[in-house]
């Protein structure tokens, strides 16, 4: 069982500290994935799916942690959001099936974005939106560095400690066109970011 597993069940009263961060992101999807088919990657227990299907056509929300989906699957029950165990560096999905990617707060935990972005990429539609807040490690301050090393403490290591403009950067680097970025003041820096591909 990995540290995700054992914290599913704890996942949404942690949530409760950021609702007005949550809140501002949900309502930059919402109006980004309005009408659209979405994939989810690393949903968690799905708090976003279940905030933004009143504005997409469906959702596929998915993770890697069957504990994670277990959650979402006994609390949310929306005819457009079907829940999936899947690996996001492995999609089972056809090449251009999806008019927008939501991964939120997850690029910065994964070993190897880069495969998780080269999926994405793959599974999105020419003219889709791939919408990616992640929180940017690198812009946190006091107190936050503390939470931070007890987070690590608990086995929740961060891999990339982008700063906003590193993270944006880095986007790009991967082929990525950001159209829009902002920084949501939550208990660490968020990065909202939306992008398309690069032509």
């Amino acid at each position: 069982m990995n540290n995700w597993d054992l914290y599913a069940p704890f996942y949404n009263l942690s949530r409760k500290f950021e609702l007005n961060a949550y809140e501002q992101m949900y309502k930059n999807i919402r109006k980004a994935v309005k009408n659209k088919c979405v994939l989810e990657l690393a949903t968690g227990t799905g708090l976003i799916a279940c905030n933004v299907a009143d504005s997409a056509k469906l959702i596929e929300a998915t993770d890697f942690s069957d504990k994670m989906i277990e959650q979402a699957k006994k609390n949310i029950h929306i005819n457009n959001v079907n829940f999936s165990i899947q690996d996001a560096c492995d999609l089972p999905y056809e090449n251009n099936s999806y008019d927008a990617v939501i991964i939120s707060n997850a690029l910065h935990i994964m070993p190897d974005p880069d495969s998780a972005l080269a999926e994405i990429k793959r599974v999105l539609k020419s003219d889709g939106v791939l919408i990616a807040p992640t929180y940017v490690w690198g812009d946190i301050k006091g107190s936050q560095k503390l939470s931070s090393l007890v987070l690590k403490m608990f086995g929740f290591k961060v891999e990339n400690k982008w700063k906003k403009d590193d993270y944006l950067s880095y986007l790009c680097d991967k082929g990525w066109s950001v159209r829009k970025a902002e920084v949501i003041d939550a208990c660490y820096p968020l990065c909202y970011v939306e992008c398309t591909h690069e032509v």
